[in-house]
């Protein structure tokens, strides 16, 4: 503890006699300075202990002496020392009255005591307390390494929070709780999630000082990692402000916890390289291989039905290109998806990889995650947590940047996923065509994300919303449009009808409410407009879908 009036009072050598302010004697003390000066408030930063002799005061004067003690509180001065039998014989009434109103302490100085004891024995003090705090910050520094050496984080968190007499929480790179001790903290931790949010938007090391939910704490937040971006942060909450040996504790666990991550990032990317190794064999067929190299790491995801994910950022001039015209809007995605997308504009690959582990790591579920050249290939538990982020995330990047147009073209990078159907091992090779077709198809539509299983059950007709498409049909036909223009016959819509028809006449013409002579003369004029023949199964199909790919168009 730092010096405090009681103490000195309570010094044995100093022999110095409470005169005033008996109930605030308990106040540190930062320093005793010796001033004369009428008004030495100027040169005063609160705290001091001010030692006097009254040398240029008219001490017996109440009104002066009331102006004087109302400065010195004023200026935060914690109490006043009066040293007697050098300009007067004892205390003049006028101060100790003046005191007493102020509440300002007031402590009489024997003549054989000399001020520079005083000020001696406060930076003895002073120096002594922070020898304690120092020793004390050391045997932090010791204990937080060990706990973080032998037992985990975790430990390392509950060490810290009996150091600092509060409560201590890691958070991941998403601002999701990892850990936090004591465990009745994890609701105060889990509430300042918006905080971790804006402390990650700020370049490494940053902090910040929020008052806690629960109105009890005083909370400071440090990101962690030594990148460009937070890889965690670290939350410490204390009923007061940190003191010298709880600072000491703190900063030993940000470079603990920081070391600890930066280890992390390689053992993860060991793991990334395990994961290609398990992914190729996957892929080539030889799953036992597969299942032998992923060990405990990975054998779990391939003991249950998995989806395959394949991400790509593209260009997002040309995937609105693809989509004009063509693309359904996204659903509004919810909220806390939106927040993990929030910072994504220079790479979304890396803020997905980073959305699926950190969800797979808070469910306890694994996860396979490949970067591959500009594509992102993730192998996650059917039904996870995993893909209910993919499921979250993608839309939630595109919202983002739809609420951003003032983005630099630089930065334009639009995700885009496909996901296969549910698989094992054996099938992974056809869930990774499924995922490249889903991707294909969500790249032309102008989608962030297409499931496989959309196209198998769906209609082929959606497909057909296409530039490429629309193209080849408005070439088929424009030919018969042209024909139809001039006011000679509808050969499109009896085409139509006769395709719709199977190449029933009767039927066909009753549709159209014409002969059904009349209808074989428009097929021929079509055949000898188009250089091709009905009789041909392949010219039929096209020719319907042509037709569909119009209609679709609303053409």
């Amino acid at each position: 503890m730092p010096p405090t009036l009681a103490s000195l009072v309570h010094h044995s050598a100093l022999k110095l006699t409470v005169r005033a302010g008996e109930d605030h004697l308990d106040v540190p003390v930062r320093w005793a300075h010796v001033s004369e000066l009428a008004d030495p408030v100027p040169y005063m930063e609160g705290g001091e202990l001010l030692l006097i002799t009254a040398l240029k005061l008219d001490a017996e004067d109440p009104g002066a002496m009331r102006r004087y003690v109302k400065r010195l509180a004023g200026a935060g001065v914690v109490g006043l020392g009066f040293a007697v039998g050098v300009n007067y014989d004892e205390v003049p009434e006028a101060l100790v009255n003046a005191a007493r109103e102020e509440g300002l302490p007031l402590l009489e100085v024997p003549r054989l005591t000399p001020f520079l004891a005083i000020s001696k024995a406060v930076s003895a003090a002073i120096a002594a307390d922070q020898y304690r705090a120092v020793t004390a910050g050391f045997a932090a520094q010791r204990e937080l390494t060990r706990r973080a050496l032998h037992e985990g984080p975790e430990a390392l968190l509950a060490a810290l929070a009996g150091q600092v007499d509060g409560w201590a929480a890691l958070y991941d790179a998403s601002g999701a709780v990892v850990a936090v001790a004591p465990e009745w903290a994890g609701r105060r931790a889990a509430r300042l999630t918006a905080e971790v949010e804006r402390l990650r938007e700020r370049p490494v090391p940053a902090s910040s000082v929020a008052g806690g939910p629960s109105g009890e704490d005083r909370v400071e937040l440090h990101s962690l990692g030594t990148g460009r971006r937070p890889r965690a942060a670290l939350a410490v909450g204390t009923a007061a402000a940190l003191g010298t040996a709880a600072r000491y504790a703190v900063h030993s666990a940000i470079a603990l916890l920081t070391l600890t991550t930066e280890r992390s990032r390689s053992l993860h990317a060991a793991e990334q390289r395990i994961g290609a190794a398990v992914l190729r064999m996957l892929l080539a067929g030889e799953p036992d291989h597969a299942r032998a190299v992923a060990g405990d790491l990975y054998g779990e995801l391939l003991d249950a039905p998995f989806r395959l994910i394949l991400a790509e950022a593209a260009s997002a001039s040309a995937a609105r290109a693809h989509a004009d015209g063509h693309a359904r809007p996204a659903p509004a995605p919810p909220a806390a998806a939106v927040l993990a997308a929030a910072d994504t504009a220079g790479d979304p690959l890396d803020g997905l990889a980073e959305t699926v582990e950190s969800a797979a790591a808070r469910s306890g579920e694994p996860v396979l995650v490949v970067p591959d050249g500009d594509r992102l290939v993730v192998l996650a538990v059917d039904g996870g947590a995993a893909v209910a982020a993919v499921q979250e995330y993608a839309p939630a990047v595109q919202a983002a940047r739809a609420a951003a147009p003032e983005q630099s073209a630089a930065e334009e990078n639009e995700l885009v996923v496909g996901m296969s159907a549910p698989a094992g091992p054996i099938a992974a090779a056809t869930a990774y065509k499924q995922a490249e077709q889903a991707l294909s198809v969500a790249r032309r539509r102008g989608r962030p994300l297409v499931e496989h299983e959309e196209l198998a059950a769906g209609s082929v007709l959606p497909l057909l919303a296409d530039d490429a498409v629309r193209a080849f049909a408005d070439g088929l036909l424009r030919a018969l449009r042209e024909h139809d223009a001039t006011g000679r016959g509808d050969l499109v819509a009896s085409l139509r009808a006769w395709l719709s028809r199977h190449g029933q006449w009767d039927a066909a013409a009753a549709d159209l409410g014409v002969h059904r002579h009349t209808l074989r003369y428009r097929m021929r004029r079509v055949e000898e407009i188009l250089g091709r023949s009905l009789d041909d199964p392949d010219v039929r199909m096209e020719l319907w879908l042509a037709l569909k790919a119009t209609a679709a168009a609303g053409e």
